[in-house]
């Protein structure tokens, strides 16, 4: 365990230093956050209970990078996991109104039992409309042992700044299906097989302080017979808050 976490740590700030000097002269930013719940697709990382989290995000011109470490509180759906790294890099271009997005992610879990890392890809196109900004978007992973097979994640989201208030309205849904070599460990990212996820919230930024509470869902299925990694029981109807501050 020891091992993983020193593990995570030096692939974190070894990410940072090599990046660092390449972007800084462009843009950097620095977040930390706290949040009753550390939600990701309608599935909870954190075993339904409060997470902290910080990032640090550097570009230079198109090109941005990032690392992100979240505490997930011995998660089952990550084998007994402490935190997980984000490492990611991605590019951004406008055709016309419509700006294309793609980026690559490595997930580095410290303290899990077991082989529990892997990596994803997305694009997106995003589009602006008055005060409504619209996204679609595919994640996918190829096919890995970590995950027991390859996972894909479509989804739509929007949010539009609410007239006369100081609040922002979020709205999100989609869908993850793939392939299945592990029945175990496919259970990680799509408990129950292919399931469509929702998010509705409201957001407040003042300043360097955000203040959000969404309700999150999925279709899941919570009668099915328990199976390791699943972690049914975190994918339920629910209300979760969070606090950031930007630096």
């Amino acid at each position: 365990m020891i091992r993983r976490v020193r593990l995570a740590g030096v692939l974190g700030a070894a990410s940072c230093g090599l990046i660092t000097p390449a972007f800084a002269k462009d843009a950097g930013s620095i977040t930390l956050e706290v949040m009753s719940d550390e939600e990701r697709r309608g599935l909870s990382w954190s075993e339904g209970r409060a997470a902290l989290a910080g990032d640090i995000r550097v570009s230079r011109g198109r090109l941005d990078a990032s690392a992100r470490v979240v505490t997930l509180r011995n998660s089952v759906r990550h084998g007994g996991a402490d935190a997980v790294v984000d490492l990611s890099v991605g590019t951004d271009w406008d055709l016309g109104a419509v700006r294309i997005r793609t980026d690559a992610t490595g997930h580095t879990f410290a303290g899990a039992r077991g082989r529990m890392d892997y990596v994803e890809a997305g694009v997106s196109a995003s589009y602006a409309y008055g005060p409504l900004y619209a996204t679609v978007g595919v994640i996918g992973a190829p096919s890995q042992h970590a995950i027991g097979g390859s996972n894909v994640h479509i989804y739509a989201n929007a949010n539009a700044g609410i007239p006369g208030t100081p609040l922002t309205m979020l709205a999100e849904i989609g869908h993850s299906s793939g392939s299945v070599r592990d029945p175990i460990r496919v259970e990680r990212l799509r408990p129950g097989g292919s399931y469509t996820n929702w998010r509705l919230g409201f957001e407040h930024c003042r300043n360097r302080l955000t203040i959000g509470v969404d309700y999150v869902g999925t279709d899941v299925s919570h009668k099915a017979i328990a199976i390791r990694f699943a972690d049914r029981r975190n994918a339920r109807d629910r209300i979760l808050g969070r606090v950031k501050v930007s630096f």
